[in-house]
């Protein structure tokens, strides 16, 4: 079986820089899954960056069907960034992560720095910065209005990836990042995600991916239930693409609620996504990113679902060499990361990191 080797795509589009563009493989091994994984979040996130918070009706009258990349220079926003940062302290800490380690690091790669607003920064983020930034502690730092957000799921793909086959850690692991900034629903959301994903890397279809994030959650959570709706909705049959997501997405929103980053929301839309495209990693994304709302987070998460179920190489190559470092927009001391650095750092075959 042949291997796909986890370079960064040229920025210019001409595919990975010391590599040619990878092969298809039918059964994608560790790698080539820990690569679609993440890789599959930054499509996603950057694919729906630009549909982030419009209705589908919008979406239409500006681009028809969004069928891929909007604008010239697509990059990723928050979702990404936040990622390789949870994925660099995860990369340190390894199983034995602890709330401390997660708090020192938001001080030391975020609150205390004085570079810049934090732009695009979702509301648990900013309300988690505040806090912090005023001597507050975890988890009373994530006592804020916005604790159920889907902040920590958009960022959960890298502990799925460390805990390959063991979604029970991967949930652990990930409740323990997002103690600092999230509770309730907002961490069931972070383990639904890291889950599946840790499902997907030891060789789960869609069914197992789904199996697994609701076994790590509370039956009767907000999350579980938008998460089911949303998937029984998908596998319907419909006449046509339109009106299955139309019909997802009403199984899974609120209508009328001002808020689009609700976690149990944008986990059943993009679970709902995953399902309806049978993994396929192109439909996936494009239904999430099609129905609207947080358009870039959905897509993130049901791009990191598929992209562990089939590859790095199931991922369009136009849409793979488009991905480069990261700006730094939102997180300044983030700059100049991949993420496919962290696919290598978290590889489950990587010797243990220290806990330092």
């Amino acid at each position: 079986m042949e291997l796909v080797v986890c370079d960064p795509p040229d920025p210019l589009g001409n595919g990975p820089v010391s590599s040619p563009p990878p092969a298809v493989v039918t059964d994608p091994g560790p790698r080539d899954r820990a690569c679609g994984a993440l890789l599959g979040l930054a499509v996603g996130d950057a694919l729906g960056a630009p549909a982030e918070n419009l209705r589908p009706s919008e979406i239409r009258r500006r681009w028809g069907r969004i069928e891929g990349f909007v604008n010239d220079d697509p990059a990723g926003t928050d979702d990404t960034e936040y990622a390789i940062f949870s994925g660099l302290l995860l990369a340190r800490h390894g199983s034995a992560l602890t709330v401390s380690h997660v708090e020192k690091a938001w001080h030391h790669w975020i609150a205390d720095l004085d570079e810049g607003p934090f732009r695009g920064a979702g509301f648990s983020e900013r309300g988690t910065l505040e806090n912090l930034r005023r001597g507050l502690a975890a988890p009373i730092s994530a006592q804020h209005r916005h604790a159920w957000s889907d902040g920590l799921a958009m960022r959960a793909a890298p502990f799925g990836v460390f805990a390959a086959g063991r979604p029970l850690e991967a949930a652990r692991l990930v409740a323990i990042d997002g103690t600092v900034s999230h509770d309730g629903e907002g961490i069931y959301g972070g383990q639904a995600v890291a889950a599946g994903v840790a499902a997907a890397m030891a060789g789960a279809g869609p069914a197992g991916v789904i199996g697994a994030a609701l076994s790590v959650i509370p039956m009767d959570s907000w999350t579980s239930r938008s998460l089911r709706r949303g998937v029984v909705a998908a596998q319907r049959v419909y006449a046509d693409t339109l009106t299955m997501e139309r019909a997802l997405r009403s199984s899974v929103v609120i209508g009328g609620y001002p808020w689009t980053d609700l976690a149990p929301e944008a986990v059943g839309l993009a679970f709902g996504a995953f399902a309806a495209a049978r993994g396929d990693f192109r439909r996936s994304v494009l239904t999430a990113v099609n129905m609207g709302r947080d358009a870039d987070t959905t897509a993130a998460v049901a791009g990191a679902l598929a992209g562990a179920v089939f590859g790095a190489s199931s991922i369009p190559t136009e849409w793979s060499s488009a991905i480069g470092p990261v700006r730094g927009s939102c997180l300044p001391s983030m700059r100049g990361h991949h993420i496919l650095d962290i696919a290598d750092l978290l590889m489950p075959d990587d010797d243990p990191k220290p806990a330092s």
